[in-house]
């Protein structure tokens, strides 16, 4: 039974009022004023209602099998609630608030306004099929251990179930004409799930020998996969009439800025922060080339460095790596590493290909359960150079291990999931997440992991490069004009990609507009570190710096700035 939120306790008319937003906050208190914790216990119930596959994933299985209500009316609903709760914890009594709840209420209003740029203003259901793939990511059942087996597979015929009525929801929404990369992400997205219920799903749930279940779940995958089929038919027939309109305009951009990341920055500041980034890193580049390899172009110097394929291949090859980067961590003292947990490593699954890599973190509900970080292997229908190719050098996966695990997203997470609140464990802004792992890579090598060896630098370099290029292309795809070519030519050129990675990356830049966070957040830390720092020993503070970051979750990193600094002590760039 799913637990009752404390607004579910109210009388059914106060309820109604609630939902709807229309009750003013004095009104509220004067009846049944709750503290803020209570409240926001109340948020986070409904939220996970909303979002059952995100509460699935965060651990909390009253929810498995259920899908988000995709309707025109369930989008409407959820639009009214969250400005609702926007407008109620704006006129929460802040004196009956301490500091850290003050701090949570501006953290929860940027949930708040992120969620509503994302589902109102760029009218993501409508446009971009990426917008339903994590909640439609069923790896959970598949591959996370939290219950038997057969129970696992209950939940996966549940979820199967629901998925024919989601995709008429997203048939519903998806109007034609969008633009050709948008339709080229939703082919792989629906294409790999569909192959993903019929390969994938059988395989992991063939241990189950209840003869009644392998029959529910045979015709339930079989209908599901049918399902993303006719959306992929459905893709296939807007092909013809494609368009390029996918620039959100520099006017919706600075918004998304605004509202999901809390940054109030002029573009050509921002792109002028960016650029410097990517110069310092082409010098660096340069100089380590120099060394390496004296009489080399900088491109047959990069060439060589990623020619150096890991041999056992990268999924065993970054299991290795996890091992060097976790004991550098420790023995370096960057930052507390709060347990002994671990986070094993395995391919990806076909339908999150377009992803490089990734980890996959249990929610905090969980316990005791492994995280686990994917690698993809390259696209069978790229040629074998293409597919050669895509394989990162082992230098270049060091740092992207280093990126997703040690000290990157999987420690954050440590540190997230033993905070007090339950709020700051749930919600990680984009900014935040991305950038303390982009910035971790870079911190590795600051602190001396293979210190001096210039293949090593230049895989740091290479992963720095490719973020800088992201930061750059995603001002120019929406706010200058810029074309897809361009921008797959920028990542040939600048951040010395190859065609394959050049060609996903740049198509990335169009339907996720703020993969610009990488080199966004990074830099915001880097210049909140040298401030905080400043006055409290320098590099000798860096552990202290980074454990009291970390402390905070995952708001929108001005709103940390605000709180270390204690004042707006210049800007976040």
């Amino acid at each position: 039974m799913a637990k009752s939120s404390p607004l579910s306790r109210k009388p059914a008319f106060v309820t109604l009022i609630l939902w709807l937003g229309l009750l003013s906050p004095s009104w509220a208190f004067d009846v049944a004023a709750p503290s803020w914790p209570t409240w926001v216990d109340q948020f986070i119930e409904t939220y996970l209602s909303f979002h059952p596959t995100f509460a699935v994933n965060a651990g909390r299985h009253e929810y498995d099998g259920r899908l988000p209500d995709w309707s025109a009316e369930g989008l409407t609903r959820q639009i009214e609630w969250l400005k609702g709760q926007r407008q109620a914890a704006l006129g929460f009594d802040q004196a009956r608030l301490d500091e850290g709840q003050r701090f949570e209420r501006k953290y929860l209003i940027g949930v708040i306004d992120g969620e509503l740029f994302w589902l109102e203003s760029a009218r993501w259901p409508h446009k971009n099929p990426l917008f339903y793939s994590r909640a439609l990511d069923p790896n959970v059942y598949v591959s996370r251990p939290y219950a038997p087996l057969p129970q696992r597979l209950r939940a996966f015929i549940s979820y199967a179930r629901n998925v024919p009525a989601a995709a008429a929801q997203i048939r519903a929404n998806l109007k034609p004409p969008l633009p050709r990369t948008y339709i080229d992400i939703g082919k792989i997205v629906f294409g790999g799930l569909a192959k993903f219920y019929e390969s994938d799903a059988k395989v992991a749930f063939a241990d189950v020998t209840d003869p009644e279940l392998q029959a529910q779940f045979e015709s339930a995958q079989r209908e599901a996969a049918k399902s993303m089929r006719e959306l992929m038919g459905l893709l296939d027939q807007q092909t013809p009439g494609a368009t390029s309109d996918y620039a959100l305009g520099a006017e919706r951009f600075r918004e998304m800025l605004r509202a999901t990341e809390a940054v109030e920055i002029p573009l050509d500041v921002l792109e002028a922060a960016g650029r410097r980034d990517l110069d310092r890193n082409l010098v660096a580049l340069q100089d380590e080339c120099h060394r390496l390899l004296p009489e080399a172009s900088i491109s047959q110097c990069v060439e060589r460095v990623e020619s150096d394929k890991p041999a056992l291949g990268p999924v065993e090859t970054a299991r290795e790596q996890l091992s060097e980067l976790k004991a550098f961590v420790s023995e370096q003292g960057l930052v507390t590493i709060p347990s002994q947990d671990e986070a094993s490593v395995a391919e990806s699954p076909p339908y999150h290909r377009w992803n490089p890599a990734y980890i996959d973190i249990p929610g905090p509900f969980e316990r005791g359960l492994p995280a686990i970080y994917y690698v993809a292997p390259p696209d069978p229908a790229w040629t074998a150079a293409e597919q050669a190719a895509y394989i990162p050098g082992k230098a270049d996966l060091l740092f992207i291990s280093a990126h997703e695990v040690w000290p990157g997203h999987f420690l954050q997470f440590l540190h997230a999931h033993r905070l007090p609140a339950k709020f700051s464990q749930l919600f990680v802004s984009y900014g935040f997440s991305e950038g303390w792992a982009h910035y971790a890579e870079e911190l590795v090598w600051e602190a001396g992991l293979r210190s001096g060896d210039a293949k090593t630098h230049i895989g740091q370099l290479l992963n720095a490069l490719l973020r800088d290029v992201r930061f750059l292309c995603a001002i120019g795809l929406h706010t200058q004009g810029m074309t897809v070519e361009t921008s797959e030519r920028m990542f040939r050129e600048l951040a010395y990609q190859d065609a394959a990675n050049a060609r996903q990356q740049a198509a990335r830049g169009t339907f996720d507009p703020a993969y610009l966070n990488y080199t966004l957040g990074k830099l915001m830390i880097r210049k909140l570190r040298d401030e905080w720092t400043a006055s409290r020993g320098g590099r000798k503070a860096w552990k202290q710096f980074h454990d009291a970051l970390l402390s905070y979750g995952g708001p929108p990193l001005p709103l940390v700035r605000e709180a270390m600094l204690s004042i707006q002590a210049g800007g976040p760039l």
